[in-house]
């Protein structure tokens, strides 16, 4: 969510660090923060005024009036406070319908001071600016200030003056005041601007001869501007509403939710409940929670929560375990329902989000069938057949129930079931599978060459545009009469002040998609890309909708996609300015610009006069960023659809990114041909839905929207409202309104005046908010009433008194839609036209592998590492798991070289080998090669490279041919003596024997170490001794004649593999024949190699030449004879 309600000393501190005023501000930083674990000696010492001054103590936990609920201590010595604290501190209090414990108080100096010194100030935020409200009587009596206070608003972008402060809000306020509350109150709008404040209310606001002492403050900050104001804000605690705990599970969602580019929220209402959720999508979310609480099931919801926005299927694990655990805790004489439900996906991967929730249920199937938990599944989207089928299995496998259901079942049906109130089926009926778009309906096996263009109702016309008139009102109510909802007495509030002027100077579009739009994409989003050129082709399309992309991270290029069958190129541009110049045939533009940098580029876009639409579908825009926005679209003429959107489809012409879904939702929703219903949504997974609901119960969508769940969305209902009354193609209209804001009410408004005549059917979710006990913010930003007229009840009934069509829930939606719809059909408004086929698409390999619908060779196959999934794995042992066992160096070669754990010795023994062979000087061969190649300005790898080429049988790579020769000869039962006189009868050196330094009476020290470790931690090694018995003979001979460091690694390394007990002979024979021991001398050589390299550039070394005199000058063989 944005708007967040924050601490009482958390404003404070906020305002003393950063306002900026003339006025003297008293008391600044002057508050103690007490808890039942507070230090008392402590807290004197960090704050000695608490000794000196008289006190007021306030419990700090957003409860709202706390004067007139007789929680304040006024006037107090630190004793009269700390006995004042006695009685209320962690003592149970309710405020209105919420009941909880008082946990954290603050204590400030008291401030004497009149009635008369005391005033009210206020400044909140809506669609069009900021309200400035003052009154000059503030403090507990304060009243109705709504009706009372001055009020000034202040637009978008504009600033506020001490002139207009004064002449329009401070009329009643003494001269002698006047300047200081001036000064004050536009110190305080620049500070509420500047940090991103959403709300902030002081009441009392003081004013004495000394300057302003600020006594009760109240406020809410835009959260989703954290990444601005970061510095200045500090890290924030945003506290629970009073009356329901902080539990640590909810802040580990929110922290996997900021870390995530998905949606994760959780609210844990009533844990002893028995009735849990875990639904896909921020307002799916709220109608799950609507219908359970519709069928009597308020009281043992246990939570409220959303997972959206494609979350991997750790990141579903780790949200599944969560709730299970929670749910696992306390039984339940009734046992426990779990409804796992969810819209109709865009372009989640249903399947592999389920896959995250099988781990979790198979890691708690014990708990779960011992809390008697009966599971409820309904889901559609991307790959949804197999995400079910794969949650039916684990039901039989571990025996717990679980109902599974797809979109052929109503969304809401599952809690009907789960709650008893309707019977489940035994085998419900399934849709055809996702493949099933790859075939022609028809026997025919060509392709249509066009589908049907007009909606069923609309003759073809080249025209889709004509002026407003008054159309046949809507359908009488008494044909709707079993099915709507019978409202009484609602109080709505003045919903004529919602009606407000956009002050639009700027003409917007009534159509703002045809056939032949042509959009550009930022962002390199090629998966939603590619669903419009299919959505395209499918709709018959003479080219792709989409012209250009524009992608500022990477130079100008082409990207091949598919048209159909054959593949294209669309050109990706670096800045939009060229994409701009080279397509001015464009006018849309979808942007999958990241909340950070979503306002720069639409501001940029709006710049070209060419651009009449702009879908933004980032979440998490700060408001204050929209609202410029909107106002500046507003000026042009622009339409906005978003920011937190999935966009918008107009079947048959024209879908913004992954609106609709994939081809198989396309199809089956109809949504390749236009219908006669127009929607308009708030939430994108609900669009969906709504697309399913309106293809089983009309002729199809004509066209639909979701503005986005924002509270300020760049477009509002009204707006889509009033383009499909003056739409002659649609003939009804859906609309799916929300808690919170009051736009609906302008529905109501336009009904009612006679502006809107086509039969509206509506329905605001959020029902269930007014039966909670304390203030639950839903998935949506905008989902959240601050009055009682923004409530889904006040606006369900004000806009059934209006003539609107209001189901009694939004179980029964699709049955008012289709009793209007049959109505319209009845009378002749509507005729149904004749179905014709769209072309077929094939589709994409990526996509029907992950359906396991085909297979094919792999070109590479590794057994070593797997990096596919959350953590990175070695040899089946995740990367943590490796630290966690601190298996060092050794152990990760161990597993990726051996495949196997080794024993501790062993991977000390590699280690040591690495460290004995990193380095042996510069004359070496191989570090001779790297120190020229160096010193010839080449990089760290060609250096490197040309130090490593040197490795072989003369030097370095004696390890793999000392470990064969002295295998063979001790596997064959030769005597040492008998091998050395066999070597030298042969010709053949005995490889890892001899050093051109070292001796018998000079020892190489790093043979010696080795030795000593290996002879102390090895089982056996009888290869090892083997090679010292041909030592001590070759050493009689010649005294450098030594077992090298190569020869002994070689040999120790053999004894180790084959007595380790982790390889059979045959694999310990395998890894020496493919070179495994040679990778110890390569690996711990190009430690010194890279050594070298630095150690030359760091002395910044020049070309080397080989001096003349280190070169024998000699004449060729037959010349010198």
């Amino acid at each position: 969510m944005s708007a967040k309600a924050i601490s009482e000393q958390t404003g404070k501190e906020f305002l003393y660090k950063h306002v900026c005023t003339s006025a003297a501000v008293q008391n600044r930083f002057r508050y103690a923060s007490v808890t039942a674990e507070t230090d008392w000696d402590r807290l004197t010492q960090d704050h000695p005024w608490l000794l000196t001054e008289r006190l007021v103590v306030k419990p700090d936990q957003l409860i709202k009036r706390r004067g007139k609920l007789g929680l304040v201590g006024i006037n107090l010595d630190l004793e009269g406070v700390r006995e004042w604290l006695s009685g209320h501190l962690m003592r149970e209090t309710t405020v209105g319908k919420a009941k909880g414990v008082l946990k954290n108080f603050l204590i400030e100096p008291f401030v004497p001071h009149t009635q008369e010194e005391e005033f009210y100030v206020c400044i909140y935020a809506t669609r069009e600016g900021d309200h400035v409200l003052f009154h000059h009587e503030g403090g507990v009596e304060v009243g109705d200030v709504d009706a009372k206070a001055q009020r000034l608003m202040v637009a978008v972008d504009d600033k506020l003056s001490e002139d207009q402060v004064t002449e329009q809000l401070l009329t009643q306020v003494p001269d002698d005041k006047k300047e200081v509350l001036a000064s004050f109150i536009v110190g305080l709008f620049n500070l509420y601007e500047d940090l991103y404040f959403t709300y902030l209310e002081i009441n009392p606001l003081v004013v004495t001869q000394d300057g302003v002492y600020v006594l009760d403050m109240a406020a809410k900050i835009d959260a989703t501007a954290d990444y601005i104001c970061k510095a200045k804000w500090g890290e924030v605690e945003f506290p629970p509403p009073f009356g329901r705990e902080a539990y640590p599970e909810e802040a580990y969602i929110a922290d996997l939710d900021a870390k995530s580019g998905a949606s994760l929220k959780l609210t844990l209402l009533n844990p002893r409940g028995r009735i849990w959720t875990m639904v896909a999508g921020g307002g799916a979310s709220v109608v799950y929670s609507d219908t359970i609480c519709d069928l009597g099931g308020v009281d043992e919801l246990a939570n409220y929560g959303e997972y959206s926005g494609a979350p991997s299927e750790q990141q579903t694990y780790d949200y599944a375990k969560t709730i299970l655990s929670l749910m696992t805790r306390e039984k339940h004489s009734q046992g426990k329902v779990l409804i796992i439900g969810g819209s109709i996906a865009n372009f989640t991967n249903v399947a592999a989000t389920f896959k995250g929730i099988v781990r979790a249920i198979k890691d708690y199937q014990g708990p779960l069938k011992e809390h008697e938990v009966t599971i409820f599944v309904r889901r559609g989207g991307p790959n949804y057949q197999e995400g079910l089928r794969v949650m039916g299995e684990v039901g039989k496998t571990t025996g717990i129930p679980i109902h599974v259901f797809g979109t052929e079942t109503h969304m809401t049906a599952i809690v009907g079931m789960a709650l008893g109130h309707r019977p489940i089926p035994n085998q419900p009926p399934m849709d055809a599978h996702t493949a099933n778009f790859l075939l022609n309906a028809s026997n025919s096996a060509m392709t249509p060459a066009t589908t049907r263009t007009a909606s069923f109702s609309e003759p073809r016309t080249s025209n889709d545009v004509t002026p407003a008139k008054k159309s046949k009102a809507g359908l009488p109510a008494d044909c709707l009469h079993s099915i709507l909802w019978p409202l009484k007495n609602v109080v709505t509030g003045d919903w004529k002040e919602a009606q407000a002027s956009s002050g639009c100077s700027g003409a917007k579009a009534t159509t703002l998609f045809r056939k032949q739009t042509k959009a550009m994409v930022w962002g390199m989003q090629t998966r939603a890309v590619q669903g419009m050129l299919d959505f395209d082709y499918v709709c018959s399309r003479d080219e792709p909708s989409v012209a250009a992309m524009v992608y500022p991270f990477t130079g100008d290029h082409k990207q091949k996609f598919y048209w159909g069958h054959k593949e294209i190129l669309l050109p990706v541009y670096k800045n939009m300015a060229d994409a701009m110049k080279k397509h001015p045939e464009v006018d849309v533009l979808i942007s999958f610009a990241s909340l950070r940098s979503a306002f720069d580029s639409t501001v940029e876009a709006m710049q070209y006069p060419q651009i009449h639409t702009i879908a933004i579908i980032a979440e998490g825009i700060p408001e204050a960023q929209t609202r410029k926005m909107i106002k500046m679209a507003d000026e042009k003429g622009v339409t906005i659809i978003g920011p937190a959107t999935v966009g918008g489809i107009k079947p048959g012409c024209f879908k913004i990114g992954n609106t609709g879904g994939m081809l198989d939702n396309i199809l089956a929703s109809k949504l390749y041909r236009p219908g006669s219903v127009a929607y308009v949504s708030r939430s994108g997974g609900m669009s969906n839905e709504l697309n399913n609901i309106i293809s089983r119960t009309t002729d199809g969508v004509y066209e639909g929207v979701a503005i986005g769940g924002d509270r300020y969305p760049g477009s509002t209902f009204m707006d889509h409202v009033l383009r499909y009354q003056d739409t002659p193609g649609i003939q009804m209209i859906v609309v799916l309104g929300e808690i919170g804001g009051t736009e609906e009410y302008k529905i109501c408004q336009g009904i009612r005046e006679g502006r809107i005549t086509k039969p509206v059917v509506c329905w605001c979710i959020g029902t269930c908010a007014t039966m909670f006990t304390s203030e639950v913010q839903f998935g949506h930003a905008g989902a959240c009433a601050n009055q009682a007229s923004e409530t889904a009840v006040a606006k369900n009934q004000a806009l059934r008194d209006a003539g609107a069509y209001v189901p009694k829930s939004f179980d029964e939606l699709g049955d008012v839609i289709k009793t209007v719809y049959d109505e319209l059909v009845a009378n002749g408004i509507i005729i149904p036209a004749q179905e014709v086929p769209p072309p077929t698409v094939p589709m994409d390999y990526s996509w029907a592998r992950e359906l396991g619908l085909i297979r094919k060779p792999a070109s590479f196959m590794t057994s070593i590492c797997d990096e596919r999934g959350q953590e990175l794995i070695y040899a089946g042992m995740p990367i943590t798991e490796v630290f966690k066992e601190e298996m060092g160096l050794g152990g990760v070669l161990g597993l990726l070289w051996f495949q196997r754990r080794l024993p501790r010795y062993a991977c000390q023994f590699i280690e040591m080998c690495l460290m004995v062979t990193a380095d042996h000087g510069p004359a070496v061969s191989g570090a001779h090669n790297t120190i020229v190649c160096a010193r010839a300005g080449k990089d760290l790898i060609s250096s490197l490279t040309s130090g490593l080429l040197t490795i072989g049988d003369r030097f370095g790579g004696a390890l793999d041919a000392a470990a064969k020769q002295f295998s063979k000869a001790f596997d064959s039962g030769m005597l040492p003596m008998e091998f050395v006189n066999k070597m030298k009868k042969d010709g053949k050196l005995i490889m890892g024997i001899g050093h051109r330094v070292k001796s018998i009476n000079n020892p190489d020290m790093r043979v010696q170490i080795l030795k000593d470790f290996v002879k102390q931690h090895f089982p056996s090694t009888q290869l090892l001794d083997y090679a010292l018995d041909v030592e001590k003979i070759t050493t009689s001979k010649k005294p450098n004649l030594i077992l090298n460091v190569d020869g002994f690694i070689g040999v120790a390394f053999v004894d180790l593999l084959r007595t380790c007990g982790g390889f059979t002979r045959d694999e310990a024979d395998e890894f020496v024949e493919i070179g495994a021991l040679n990778g110890i001398f390569v690996l711990g050589r190009s430690m010194g190699f890279i050594g070298h390299y630095l150690d030359q550039k760091r002395l910044k070394q020049g070309l080397y030449r080989h001096p003349w005199d280190d070169i024998s000058y000699v004449l060729p063989e037959h010349m010198s004879m």
